[in-house]
């Protein structure tokens, strides 16, 4: 039974396949007699090998036969490029696309935010699946072209929220759907994670010349150009507005990943973003390092309305009054407070589920365990694409899932004025330049 100090605590996954609707599948991942062989692995090109899409390659590698490896610093991606010496390799995914895309069934796109949405289309258009790390895309236009052309490709894709796949979350999706914490109405929920550019906004005009290992247009690739600044990368771009979607973008798509699913959020009527010293006209190419975002959701079906307050950075998740006194305070997760109690969990997908304060966990009788279980996320993926059904967070899910953050980041960027969105027609009813934000151009020659 989980206690307090396992609060933050990742629940381990369990076997099982999710069951959902057959997709098209190569012809050449068949059996003779038409039946899938999961023995056969699938032949797998990789977009941003370094950092993150490291880790990826090393997850899905169990499963694939690793074709193709792409990215545009060759000292970042020095280790995976080693590990893989039978892979071609390659900088630029749109030559990868030209000269190999014949030897690969499926591809993974672990570029730097603002390339997700480019490096997937192509992918969606050579008709490949796809397992895209979070967030889907850089933009809600981003988002909605990236969804539309996944479902008219009719491929197996994946959104690289890991937690999704995990344990804990079914847990959470069975507790709340079976009356745990009765009505919910109020989510609070964030991370402490810093991505903010805004110390560094002084010394961006500072000449540096580019390492020789990077080709730092391509790394630019739908961003306006800039000269290279060391302060953009690695891994700090996620604090700048033209390559990532700072904290909210980061952190999002895994921490209200189970609030998402299991009330069936949809997408919010109302964003409204306080900053902490941050101003967006002078400091606006960098995300500050604290933000309040306030999501209001209409009521749906059978529950009643729900306002979401989402913390980042220096601006933290309210401490629940049920914590215990050794409790730590919550760094990255939510509460979820409901007309009959409160569940707290962590990121990535719930983990330590509990509901508090611990008298009601250790009295709580747990409903039966009704959602199917699987072994990984990247198992996931690469088990949807062999049997034909879908994997559990594909695009369509974890698009609607990142266009939530997306609004976040407009949001931020507009501080202070509350915004009125109409998802259907995909445009803000009461604000003209919230609407330039929803769609901005790409570089020539980087469009979708």
């Amino acid at each position: 039974m989980l206690n307090r100090r396992q609060f933050l605590q990742r629940a381990s996954t369990t076997a099982a396949a999710l069951a959902t609707a057959p997709l098209i599948i190569p012809s050449r991942i068949f059996g003779a007699d038409g039946q899938t062989t999961p023995n056969n692995k699938i032949n797998l090109a990789c977009i941003g090998v370094g950092g993150m899409g490291g880790s990826d390659v090393n997850g899905l590698a169990p499963y694939c036969n690793i074709v193709a490896l792409c990215d545009v610093d060759s000292r970042r991606a020095a280790g995976t490029l080693e590990k893989f010496p039978a892979a071609k390799q390659f900088k630029d995914f749109r030559k990868m696309f030209a000269e190999a895309a014949a030897s690969f069934d499926a591809v993974l796109v672990a570029t730097p935010d603002h390339c997700h949405a480019v490096a997937t289309m192509a992918a969606l258009k050579h008709g490949k699946h796809v397992y895209c790390e979070k967030p889907l895309a850089h933009s809600v236009g981003e988002v909605r072209a990236v969804m539309k052309a996944a479902r008219e490709a009719k491929v197996v894709t994946q959104l690289g929220n890991q937690g999704h796949s995990s344990g804990s979350i079914r847990d959470f999706v069975e507790w709340i759907q079976a009356g745990a914490i009765g009505q919910v109405h109020t989510i609070h929920a964030g991370s402490n994670a810093v991505n903010s550019g805004v110390d560094q906004l002084p010394s961006l005009k500072e000449p540096h010349a580019v390492p020789p290992a990077l080709d730092w247009d391509l790394w630019l690739g739908p961003a306006k150009y800039r000269p290279y600044h060391p302060a953009y990368l690695p891994a700090s771009w996620r604090g700048w507005t033209a390559f990532g979607n700072g904290t909210i973008g980061d952190w999002m798509c895994h921490v209200v990943d189970p609030v998402f699913w299991a009330l069936d959020l949809g997408l919010p009527k109302t964003i409204v973003a306080k900053v902490k010293d941050y101003d967006p006209k002078t400091q606006g190419e960098a995300f500050p390092k604290g933000d309040v975002v306030t999501f209001e959701f209409p009521a749906k079906g059978n529950r009643g309305p729900i306002t979401l307050h989402w913390y980042s950075g220096t601006e933290r998740v309210p401490r629940p009054a049920e914590f215990a006194k050794d409790d730590p305070d919550i760094g990255a997760g939510a509460v979820v407070i409901g007309d009959q109690g409160k569940i707290a969990y962590g990121s990535h997908g719930a983990g330590g589920v509990r509901l508090i304060p611990d008298k009601r966990m250790d009295e709580y009788q747990r409903p039966p365990k009704t959602i199917p279980r699987v072994r990984s996320h990247h198992a996931d993926f690469i088990e949807a694409i062999q049997r034909g059904t879908k994997a559990g967070s594909d695009f369509l899910y974890g698009g609607a899932l990142t266009e939530i953050a997306m609004l976040g980041v407009i949001a931020i960027k507009l501080a202070g004025t509350k915004l009125e969105w109409d998802a259907a027609k995909m445009q803000f009813v009461n604000n003209p330049e919230a609407n330039a934000l929803v769609n901005p151009p790409a570089r020539a020659g980087w469009e979708l």
